[in-house]
C-alpha cells in the first residue's frame, strides 16, 4: 500500500525533536510505554511548543463576553449586598429610637396639614361601647374641605348595630335611619355623633383635638404604615373634655381625656386613641381614630 500523502489522513505524532537529545548522546530512543506499564505518581513533562495542538486542555479559555457576564455578576452581588445593609442600619436606626423634636410643635404642623388638605379618608371604631348606651360602633367615610362627608357609620341602637349610610353637605346630614330604606334628614347629635363633614375642621374636628392637646410627650418612633414604609412617631398627652365635646357631642365635659396619637415624618396624623367617658353616666372607653389618603378630591353630592 502506497503511504499517505503529508496533510492526508490522521495526523501521527512525530517524535524526531523529542528524541534528538537522545541520538546525540548514542542513546536508543525510548518507544511509548506499554498500557498498565506507566510509573504510578509519575508527572507528565510538558510537550514542546510544537506539539501543544495535539494535547486537550481541560477547559477551553473563557472569551470576553464570558469574562464581562462575570465581571457584571459580581458588580450585581456587591451592590445587591451594599443595599442590603443600608436597609439594615436605617431599621435600626429608626425603630424603637426616641423621636427628636418639640411634641407641641410636631402636634401643631400636624393639625396644619391636616386642616389644608383637600380631603381624607376618615376611620372611627370601638372594641367597647358601654352596656346599654346608644352610639357610635364604626365609621368610615370620606371628609372633603367642601365640607361634605359620604360613608356608613354603624350605630348601636337597643344592643343591636345597624349599618347607617351617610351623606352630609352645606350643613346637612342625611342618612337612611334603622328600619328604613330612604334618605332622610337627621339630627347626628340623636345618636351621640358630630357632622360627619366636620371632622378635619379647625373648630369641631380632629384638628381642634389636635391643637387643644396637652402636656404632649414624645414617645418612640416605629414603622408601619402600608408596606411597613412609613416611620411612625408617637405622642401622649390630655385633651380637655370641653375641647372633646366640641367634636362628640354626647362626651363629658367634666373629664379630660387621654390621647396617643401616630404621626409621620411627612407630618400627618396617621392614628389616634383617645379614651375618656364619651357617653354621659357610662363608663370610660376607647375610640381609635385613622386618617388616610391626604389630598383626596372628591365631589361628594346630596342624595
Amino acid at each position: 500500500m502506497p503511504p499517505v500523502p503529508e496533510g492526508r489522513g490522521r495526523p501521527r505524532l512525530r517524535l524526531g525533536r523529542l528524541c534528538a537529545g537522545a541520538r546525540r548522546r548514542g542513546e536508543r530512543c525510548p518507544g511509548p510505554a506499554a498500557r498498565g506499564q506507566r510509573q504510578a505518581g509519575r508527572l507528565r513533562r510538558p510537550l514542546p511548543a510544537a506539539d501543544r495542538g495535539l494535547r486537550v486542555v481541560g477547559r477551553p479559555p473563557r472569551s470576553g463576553a464570558d469574562r464581562g457576564r462575570r465581571g457584571v455578576s459580581r458588580v450585581r452581588s456587591r451592590l445587591v449586598a451594599a443595599v442590603a445593609v443600608i436597609a439594615l442600619a436605617a431599621t435600626a436606626c429608626s425603630d424603637g429610637e426616641k423621636a427628636d423634636g418639640d411634641a407641641d410643635e410636631v402636634l401643631a404642623a400636624a393639625a396644619d396639614t391636616l386642616e389644608s388638605s383637600s380631603g381624607v379618608m376618615l376611620s372611627l371604631s370601638t372594641d367597647d361601647l358601654p352596656d346599654g348606651v346608644n352610639g357610635i360602633v364604626e365609621a368610615e367615610g370620606a371628609v372633603t374641605d367642601a365640607p361634605a362627608f359620604e360613608g356608613t357609620l354603624t350605630v348601636r341602637v337597643a344592643g343591636t348595630d345597624f349599618d347607617v349610610p351617610v351623606v352630609s353637605v352645606d350643613d346637612t346630614v342625611w342618612a337612611t335611619v334603622p328600619l328604613t330604606t330612604t334618605w332622610q334628614d337627621i339630627d347626628p347629635g340623636d345618636y351621640g355623633a358630630p357632622d360627619p363633614s366636620r371632622l378635619i375642621g379647625a373648630d369641631n374636628g380632629v384638628v381642634a383635638l389636635l391643637r387643644g392637646t396637652e402636656e404632649a410627650e414624645a414617645g418612640e418612633s416605629e414603622r408601619g404604615g402600608q408596606d411597613n414604609r412609613e416611620i411612625l412617631t408617637t405622642y401622649t398627652g390630655t385633651i380637655p373634655g370641653e375641647v372633646v365635646k366640641r367634636v362628640i357631642p354626647s362626651s363629658s365635659a367634666a373629664h379630660d381625656f387621654d390621647v396617643t396619637y401616630l404621626v409621620t415624618e411627612d407630618e400627618e396624623l396617621r392614628r389616634a386613641e383617645v379614651t375618656g367617658v364619651f357617653y354621659e353616666g357610662s363608663e370610660e372607653m376607647t375610640y381609635v381614630l385613622g386618617v388616610t389618603d391626604y389630598g383626596l378630591e372628591k365631589t361628594i353630592r346630596k342624595p
